[in-house]
């Protein structure tokens, strides 16, 4: 009886989060506008979609961000979690404490406080604007703690005394780490680089805080037009977006699915 209702639960969960997006990808291939009746099948909307040059000019720069962001913050978590977990257990407490932080704090808090620190570098410099750069920086500032997140189990479980031997051995620091290090870690770190790039593709609210004039990603391009009046093109981009961030997310549960398995062998 009980698993009936939990069953019965998690369906009605399931359908009102996923029936609105159904709905919205059934009319990105509608013929018509209308979102009130169906006029037939049709790709027009999509036609319409890669023939629009400011949407193929905010899908360039959402790419290419979190891409770039993706990288850089792949690349610094990995050595902070590699850091802290060097640590003495007290202060491997505090700082793990501090990374968590940007995780549950609000993104708009986020937005707002990189925003208000970007305005003032800018105004100390006294060069440069918001733009495509603060964006990114402001991408690799919040994908930094998921990337550290996605490591530290791997460090975790890893023999403390697998560098000092590597290095008894002959191994340079960076060697010890590329040859001993980084293939133990390396699922840990390319589950957080995905995890970054689908947050960096996915975010709106800290993009829409820390970019400038002439420069917007999807998120606050389709903001900008549905304010303007819900636009078809609009379903089929999201449509697109839905899928990418689906096979994403599906790659990374296949990981991580596949490293419990491997664990627990």
């Amino acid at each position: 009886m009980i698993k009936r209702i939990y069953t019965v639960y998690m369906g009605i969960m399931l359908l009102f989060l996923y029936v609105p997006i159904f709905i919205l990808m059934i009319f990105s291939f509608n013929y018509t506008p209308s979102r009130n009746y169906w006029g037939g099948f049709s790709l027009r909307w999509y036609q319409a979609l890669f023939n629009d040059p400011h949407i193929f000019q905010a899908l360039r720069t959402t790419i290419t961000i979190a891409v770039l962001s993706a990288l850089i913050a792949t690349i610094i978590g990995t050595f902070a979690a590699w850091g802290i977990n060097t640590l003495g257990a007290k202060s491997k407490g505090v700082v793990i404490g501090l990374t968590n932080l940007p995780v549950f704090n609000p993104e708009i808090v986020t937005g707002v406080s990189l925003m208000l620190f970007f305005i003032a570098a800018i105004r100390f410099a006294g060069v440069g604007e918001m733009g495509y750069v603060t964006l990114l920086l402001a991408h690799v500032s919040f994908n930094v703690p998921y990337v550290i997140l996605s490591v530290m189990p791997r460090l975790r479980r890893l023999d403390k005394n697998l560098f000092e031997a590597a290095m008894d051995l002959g191994a340079s620091p960076i060697q010890a780490f590329v040859r001993v290090i980084f293939p133990a870690i390396r699922p840990g770190i390319v589950t957080g680089a995905l995890l970054a790039f689908t947050l960096s593709v996915d975010d709106f609210i800290v993009s829409f805080f820390t970019t400038g004039a002439g420069v917007s990603n999807l998120s606050i391009l389709i903001f900008s037009m549905a304010r303007r009046g819900i636009n078809p093109r609009i379903n089929a981009l999201s449509t697109l977006i839905f899928l990418t961030v689906m096979i994403l997310l599906y790659i990374i549960s296949r990981r991580d699915s596949k490293k419990s398995s491997a664990d627990a062998q």
